[in-house]
């Protein structure tokens, strides 16, 4: 299977892009983060799984998922 991501962060005219990590372009656009977060999450399902990084107002990542059914590569331990 492919190592596949997805980022979603804040452009400079306040709309929230999903685009898939190496891209040169937003896969798609949108009002708020959770509706970018939300499309990139479907993407990456119907892909075969992958990481999803998700950016706050600040441009850091917050926020990290590993959508199934790729492998996470640091599970938690317990």
């Amino acid at each position: 299977m492919a190592k596949s991501g997805r980022t979603v962060s804040q452009r400079e005219d306040g709309t929230w892009a999903n685009q898939k990590d190496g891209g040169q372009r937003a896969t798609s656009l949108h009002k708020t983060q959770k509706q970018a977060a939300d499309a990139a999450r479907q993407s990456l399902e119907n892909q075969g799984g992958g990481e999803l990084k998700i950016k706050g107002e600040n441009g850091k990542i917050r926020q990290k998922d590993t959508i199934a059914p790729a492998k996470d590569p640091f599970p938690p331990r317990g």
